[in-house]
């Protein structure tokens, strides 16, 4: 490494994060906004238009192990470039839609195409370039995920209102463009592209499992099937599911839930703002305690919280703790979002993570996307949504002890 040479990581993972927080919110925030606005112009209902949005989820998830391995091939600074300029270019092809089968059909595209420039590759710059600091640069990741909640349907709205919900797409889409070039330019696929070290560390100071260099008592090179092997991977899988279940629920049932105990739809928002708002802490404070404390107890307390929400929200009908059951849920699901690739980058080779987390990622997005439509069915059969919640919480309670278990494999090959 080139003596006084400034660390380069910070850098590369601002890229990652510019990219991550303008083309996750375009691709998945700003859709609300123009769900009711397709409704009212074209005549398709709200189920109609939703489904759009649960195709591209599906399409950005299942094909993970594709997008890894792809990642691993040609670089995560390719898959950045090129998947989200095909997706800008969905974006703003939502300019021309005139009949649901073109909405399905874009968001489908849009959803391969962020995917393949997106999570994946994103939190592998953020897996390459750090070790000692992984899960702080993790967590910067997936809090700018949640980022674009923010100030997404804002922006939107605004635009809808100064332009046309037409002429929006083409200004979003430009906003992608402009996002992957610049964090195109900033993003390099690890720090030996530049004569650097993970963390701007010295060789000497890296574990075995980090350190770059020959491969010693001639042992064979990690295959991907390895990671059944590792019981870890089980436990993993486990807490991910739990979060999984909580954050599919509460994201589509949430507001309709706080609306049916009699509070108004602003209302019912406002406590939706208030999960996005302490998920967002929850993210970034579970990177920074990470640096000192074991992921292993704060993926489990994460749960725990997530736990005392559910319990908060079964049994409250007062508007003031309903706040409180968002905060307790918020925390827990950042936290639980920002801990999935700090484990992964910890607990499997480093050069082998986009693999890994395309194997995790679709359990995560299929869980998600599940736990929402089986909610509602217990809802239609019981007409309320105790049952659910309970079952939820069994499930996180779960989670939290799969968490607390998932030991890091003393040896990784």
């Amino acid at each position: 490494m080139e003596k006084n040479k400034p660390f380069y990581g910070w850098f590369a993972l601002s890229g990652a994060v510019l990219v991550t927080l303008i083309v996750g919110g375009a691709f998945v925030n700003a859709f609300g906004v123009f769900l009711p606005v397709w409704s009212g112009e074209f005549g398709w209902s709200r189920a109609e238009v939703s489904l759009a949005l649960s195709l591209g989820i599906s399409a950005f998830g299942l094909p993970s192990l594709l997008f890894g391995i792809a990642v691993n091939k040609f670089g995560a600074r390719f898959t950045i470039v090129v998947g989200n300029l095909l997706a800008a270019v969905g974006l703003a092809s939502l300019y021309f839609i005139d009949a649901l089968w073109q909405l399905y059909l874009i968001y489908i595209f849009i959803g391969i195409t962020a995917g393949f420039g997106g999570y994946i590759p994103c939190t592998t710059i953020a897996n390459n370039w750090f070790m000692k600091k992984r899960s702080l640069a993790m967590s910067v990741i997936t809090a700018a995920a949640g980022a674009g909640g923010l100030f997404y349907p804002p922006l939107t709205t605004a635009l809808i209102k100064a332009f046309q919900w037409r002429e929006t797409w083409l200004v979003i889409g430009g906003m992608v463009v402009i996002a992957t070039i610049i964090g195109g330019l900033l993003v390099k696929n690890k720090p030996e592209d530049r004569g650097q070290l993970p963390d701007g560390a010295a060789r000497s100071t890296l574990p075995p499992a980090d350190n770059p260099g020959p491969k010693v008592n001639n042992a064979p090179p990690w295959k991907l099937s390895g990671i059944f092997k590792i019981p870890a991977t089980y436990l993993i899988l486990g807490f991910v599911i739990a979060n999984a279940f909580a954050m599919g629920t509460m994201n589509a049932h949430q507001i309709a839930y706080v609306q049916d105990i009699g509070f108004t739809p602003m209302t019912a928002a406002a406590t939706m703002s208030t999960f996005a708002i302490f998920g967002l802490i929850g993210s970034l404070s579970f990177g920074t305690l990470a640096l000192k404390i074991n992921m292993r107890y704060l993926a489990g307390a994460g749960l725990l919280f997530e736990l005392t929400g559910v319990i908060i929200m079964i049994l409250t009908r007062n508007i003031n703790v309903l706040y409180i059951y968002a905060a307790f849920i918020g925390l827990g699901t950042g936290a639980l979002f920002a801990a999935m690739p700090s484990f992964l980058g910890a607990y499997y080779p480093r050069e082998q993570y986009a693999k890994v987390t395309g194997i995790f990622l679709p359990f995560h997005v299929v869980a998600q996307a599940a736990i929402a439509w089986v909610v509602g069915r217990i809802f239609d059969v019981t007409g309320e949504y105790t049952i659910a919640f309970i079952i939820i919480g069994i499930v996180v309670f779960c989670g939290s002890i799969c968490a607390f278990f998932a030991r890091r494999p003393k040896i990784i090959q």
